[in-house]
């Protein structure tokens, strides 16, 4: 017989709730994206790619082209294609994990796993100098894998402690923990770097001990959220013991399986993910690069850079909130398409923008709206998600491997744009195409109402 959509989602189906809006458990949830946010901010998105730039700058002066693996490659190109490479690895590796860890109950020991891999590359680059360039490319390849392999199942606790109606302020609430705590450890790092003298540093010593203190913070503060957040039963015993003879391998494999059946009778899901994965592209290659384009297209100078960084996620928080607002208002997708339009803009001022004032207002703009898009992306696809649903991390698996796939696929689009043309410009300008889209498709989603009616024939026969 085939098992309904809505046999699935519901609790005699074997899914054992997590009580949801528990405030320790909430704040605990929120106290991982403190922990794991200074990453993206130190290594992604600020100090690591200026150190990146000076590294390749020494080994290739003239021309900043650098050796890897026997082929030639630009500096900045490497450092893209590198984000492509990691991203490209977790998406074909986790949904498989996340439907196991569904299946096992699970979810907190992947999130540490994928957490300490990550953190302890993070605190390895500490190591990176010009002669260990390649085998330090491969450990920032393994931190990107870790970081975002731990997302997948953090983000999977939002529909299992949240009531929908609080989705929206919590996943904000979230990104904005993030901010702040990302903020005061760029705070610490940058004092490190502008007082290296006064300290007894070396400039490059004072760098890569960011990287250290950022693997030791993202680790040291993660345990809050893994002491707070519960341990997710999985299937029930009698499900379990039944599947036991079969293996855990194999049962990874047919959770995957029904989560991908249901997701072919869920359209407003998939039209979703269609429109993620594009405008997607777009938002997650400017986060990347906006670093590496202001040091090698505008020339500025590091700690400018840094400092408009830090500023950059204090307007983050505003913007998450002010959007999460926006939201309960006019509707998720009427909030996201107006983002997304605000993104198009800035692609388009990207192509214009020069050193000084207007690179300033430009920053600005691009944090009002970051937090924004991330946040709601991220509850609303937690509202069309399946209610009840016992399988949170495949359907985020999912979720994730959209992201990783657009990620993989703006990074490579922009480095090989640069690579062509010579200008970081004509790349910037060539993200607006996946913006178009992304809108385009949001469109698509109609009225406030965006969960899918449960189907009888959302799963594969048994």
């Amino acid at each position: 017989m085939p098992e309904s959509a809505a046999a699935v989602a519901s609790p005699e189906a074997g899914f054992h709730a997590i009580p949801k809006d528990d405030k320790r458990i909430t704040r605990g949830w929120t106290f991982y994206d403190w922990a794991n946010s200074v990453y993206p901010l130190v290594i992604t998105s600020s100090i690591f790619p200026i150190y990146w730039g000076s590294v390749t700058a020494e080994l290739s002066p003239e021309t900043d082209v650098v050796r890897f693996l026997g082929f030639d490659v630009p500096g900045s190109s490497l450092l893209t294609y590198s984000i492509s490479a990691a991203f490209l690895l977790i998406a074909l590796v986790s949904p498989f994990l996340t439907s196991l860890a569904d299946f096992s109950g699970r979810k907190k020991l992947f999130m540490q796993i994928f957490c300490y891999i990550g953190a302890f590359s993070c605190a390895a680059l500490f190591f990176f100098t010009p002669d260990t360039l390649t085998l330090s490319t491969f450990v920032f390849i393994a931190a990107t894998v870790g970081f975002s392999g731990s997302i997948v199942f953090y983000n999977s606790y939002l529909p299992l402690i949240s009531s929908e109606e609080k989705y929206d302020s919590l996943s904000a609430r979230g990104f904005s923990m993030g901010y702040i705590g990302s903020v005061l450890l760029l705070i610490i790092c940058l004092v490190l770097i502008t007082f290296n003298e006064e300290l007894g540093l070396t400039k490059g010593f004072a760098t890569r001990l960011s990287f250290l203190l950022t693997g030791i913070w993202w680790a040291g503060f993660a345990q809050i959220a893994f002491f707070a957040l519960p341990a997710d039963p999985g299937r029930p015993a009698s499900a379990a013991a039944a599947a036991d003879s079969s293996g855990w391998l194999l049962n990874g494999f047919r959770e995957l399986a029904k989560v991908f059946a249901q997701l072919k009778h869920l359209p407003n899901l998939k039209r979703f993910l269609l429109a993620y994965f594009t405008y997607n592209m777009g938002v997650q290659t400017v986060m990347y690069v906006a670093t590496i384009f202001g040091d090698k297209e505008l020339h500025l100078e590091s700690t400018a850079l840094i400092v408009t960084i830090l500023l950059l996620q204090v307007v983050g928080i505003l913007g998450a909130y002010l959007f999460a607002k926006l939201s309960e208002r006019i509707g998720n997708t009427r909030a996201l398409s107006w983002s997304v339009f605000i993104w198009m803009c800035i692609c388009v001022a990207g192509y214009f923008v020069q050193a000084g004032w207007s690179f300033y207002a430009l920053a600005a703009v691009i944090g009002l709206t970051m937090g924004a898009i991330q946040s709601l992306s991220r509850s609303t696809y937690s509202k069309i998600m399946p209610e009840n649903t016992p399988n949170t991390a495949a359907f985020f698996s999912f979720f994730d491997v959209t992201e990783k796939l657009s990620i993989v696929i703006g990074t490579a689009v922009f480095g090989v744009i640069a690579q062509l043309t010579g200008s970081m410009r004509n790349s910037i300008l060539s993200l607006i195409v996946f913006f178009v889209l992304g809108l385009v498709f949001l469109l698509t989603l109609r009225g406030k109402k965006l969960r899918d009616e449960p189907v009888a024939e959302a799963a594969p026969p048994q």
